[in-house]
Formats: structure tokens, C-alpha cells, sequence
């Protein structure tokens, strides 16, 4: 949600690629929440726990993956029926050797790793226990955005794409 024209980028590529899953991030209220999903958002992403958007849509065909950063931020989230947590920001708190802490006292709990990710790391992280991991920053480089080099953008999601596949082999 912090991306001008989200909303609009993400009605576009609904329409272009119906097969596709798309989501958003950055989602901070339950109404920012209701704008994504209204453009055809898939699932949503916080960098923390909000309890307004986690229970209003708990029922909903729309996935809620919040944010946690210590184990009893995992527990609460997780209590109050978080299927899946993000771990933001893991690169500052230690990157996959927390992951890797994080992950033992909840083997079971999905967690997604988010946040200063590079794409050479990705086989690290899914040892370590990630379900996924978030790339935005790596492969949307902010220098090549602005510059409009999206061959090289689109060079880095090839990279980030062959590497995840070859950590789940």
C-alpha cells in the first residue's frame, strides 16, 4: 500500500493474468485492507499484527499473513487464527539463523521471511524453515526502477524464480 498507484498496478494485472495470485503489502488498517482486496487482491501483508484486518477477515477467501518479529508475537498472532506469519524485519534480527531459531518452537506455523532478502540467499532461508520469502527489494531494484531498466528487473525475478526452485528440490 505504500507504492503509489497500487491499487490501480494490481486491477491491471488482475485483468491481464487471471490465472495469477496477486497481493499487497504494507497493509497498515482494515480499510486499506477492503481497498486491495476490492482491486483484486489475493492476500495481504502486514509488518505487524492488525487485529482489525486478522479478524475481519478470517472467514474470507483472502489470505492475512501479518507481520511478527519475536516468538510471542508469533503466539499471539497465531491465537488470534493467523494461518500464516511473516517474520519482518528477519535480515536485522539475525536473517536465516533467526529464522532458523524462530522456527523451533513452532515447526508447524508457515513463516515467511520478509525484509532485506537478497536473491543468493534464498536456499538459506528455506533451510533455515521459510515457506517463502519475500524478494520486492531485490529484484525491484529502486535505482533500476527509476531509471526504467526493467530488462534487468525482470533479469533479477528469472534469478530469484530459478534459485527458489532449485532450494526446493
Amino acid at each position: 500500500m505504500s507504492t503509489p498507484g497500487v491499487l490501480e498496478v494490481i486491477e491491471d494485472l488482475c485483468r491481464s493474468y487471471p490465472s495469477l495470485t496477486f497481493g499487497v503489502g504494507t497493509v497498515l488498517n482494515a480499510a486499506d485492507a477492503r481497498k486491495a482486496i476490492g482491486a483484486g487482491a489475493q492476500f495481504l501483508m502486514s509488518p505487524g499484527t492488525v487485529m482489525e484486518i486478522l479478524h475481519d477477515f478470517e472467514e474470507s477467501k483472502v489470505l492475512y499473513i501479518p507481520g511478527v518479529m519475536t516468538p510471542t508475537e508469533v503466539l499471539s498472532a497465531c491465537s488470534a487464527g493467523a494461518k500464516v506469519v511473516k517474520v519482518y524485519p528477519v535480515s536485522v534480527m539475525g536473517g536465516d539463523v533467526y529464522m532458523s531459531a524462530l522456527k523451533k518452537p513452532f515447526p508447524l506455523v508457515p513463516m515467511v521471511a520478509s525484509q532485506g532478502i537478497q536473491i543468493g540467499s534464498i536456499k538459506g532461508y528455506v533451510e533455515a524453515g521459510a515457506s517463502a520469502v519475500v524478494l520486492s527489494d531485490s529484484i525491484f531494484d529502486k535505482e533500476l526502477m527509476r531509471m526504467g531498466k526493467f530488462s534487468e528487473i525482470s533479469e533479477h525475478a528469472s534469478q530469484a524464480t530459478f534459485e527458489a526452485l532449485q532450494s526446493i528440490k
